[in-house]
């Protein structure tokens, strides 16, 4: 329902929707829009998504910043944030002390961004500036959390297709969360959905999970990404792997459930060599065999490791988790000073 605010001076009635608008200095305001980008040696692409996003808002009527994160580059990105900060007002820069990570890169943004909705968004045009008028009207229709979900083009290599599509299979089953496969990390957050996340203290953050997990009214639109325009992808096939064990011991301990199964289904399976070994002891025949017994030896022995690899993975969260460092480290920052 909107609410009836009387101004006294001008005998004018003024009609204000709080899921739009706020009343401020004497006229209905837009809301403000804070866009978080970490960057990491994307000194080429700064400016360019810089004009992308300007030149979106050329045709809106919300307010807006954008804050670079700087996460460790070695190039001249930080130097060109700067220069681009100088010449406008609504762009920051926080550089951190290291490379913290993406996911981390994120939070600091977040937690230092003062918007009444933010917007995360890569820094190498993948994700499409024009998707974000999309954004702001499913957040101004009353959505609280506006997440992207990517569509597969046939330009994709397939084994990045297929690895993507076996990774949310994985953490659909193996934990209590669902992610629509192609999810990203291009979303819009509403202010108190960015409270409740900076009171996040542990230490792997994994925010498609979380984001999900949190729950409040959520809302996912499909995009085409676009391709990179300058520089090489960050993302390895080993911080891929590791993302993904990060996501899924992150919302679930099924992996340790199912460790704890398959030792007690091989436990009872070996227990059908009994009857042979007793029927070759009575007969007095040899038990031959070597082969398939060296076999099984190796057979068990990496199931063992791997089982023994789970574990570690969660007590080494348990271990990160305990040493209570911050998130990240900022070096410098215009948001600060």
């Amino acid at each position: 329902m909107a609410d009836l605010f009387w101004k006294q001076q001008t005998t004018e009635i003024i009609v204000f929707c709080p899921s739009l608008n706020h009343y401020h200095g004497g006229c209905l305001m837009k809301r403000k829009i804070s866009i978080v980008i970490p960057a990491c040696n994307e000194e080429a692409n700064v400016g360019i998504i810089t004009a992308a996003i300007q030149q979106t808002f050329a045709n809106l009527t919300n307010p807006y910043s954008i804050t670079f994160v700087d996460d460790g580059s070695t190039d001249g990105t930080l130097t060109e944030i700067k220069k681009l900060a100088a010449a406008h007002n609504n762009i920051f820069f926080i550089s951190l002390a290291r490379n913290f990570g993406h996911q981390n890169a994120l939070k600091a943004g977040l937690d230092l961004v003062d918007g009444d909705a933010v917007i995360m968004m890569d820094g190498d045009m993948q994700h499409p500036p024009d998707l974000i008028p999309e954004m702001i009207e499913q957040w101004e229709a009353g959505y609280d959390i506006v997440y992207t979900i990517r569509k597969d083009h046939k330009e994709m290599p397939l084994m990045k297709r297929k690895t993507s599509n076996m990774f949310y299979n994985l953490i659909n089953n193996l934990s209590d969360i669902e992610l629509e496969p192609g999810t990203a990390d291009f979303r819009l957050l509403d202010h108190k959905v960015v409270e409740v996340f900076r009171a996040f203290k542990e230490a792997d953050l994994f925010m498609r999970g979380l984001v999900k997990w949190m729950g409040f009214s959520q809302i996912g639109i499909e995009y085409d990404p676009a391709q990179r325009t300058r520089g090489t992808s960050k993302y390895t096939m080993k911080k891929m792997i590791r993302f993904a064990l990060q996501g899924i011991t992150s919302f679930s301990t099924r992996p340790l459930y199912i460790a704890a199964y398959l030792g007690f289904i091989f436990s009872l399976l070996s227990l059908l060599y009994v009857p042979y070994i007793i029927w070759s002891i009575y007969f007095g025949h040899a038990i031959s065999g070597w082969a398939s017994m060296i076999a099984t030896i190796a057979f068990f022995g990496g199931l063992q490791l791997m089982i023994l690899g789970i574990i570690g993975m969660y007590i080494g969260k348990l271990f990160v988790q305990s040493k209570q460092r911050p998130h990240y480290i900022v070096k410098e920052s215009n948001r600060l000073s």
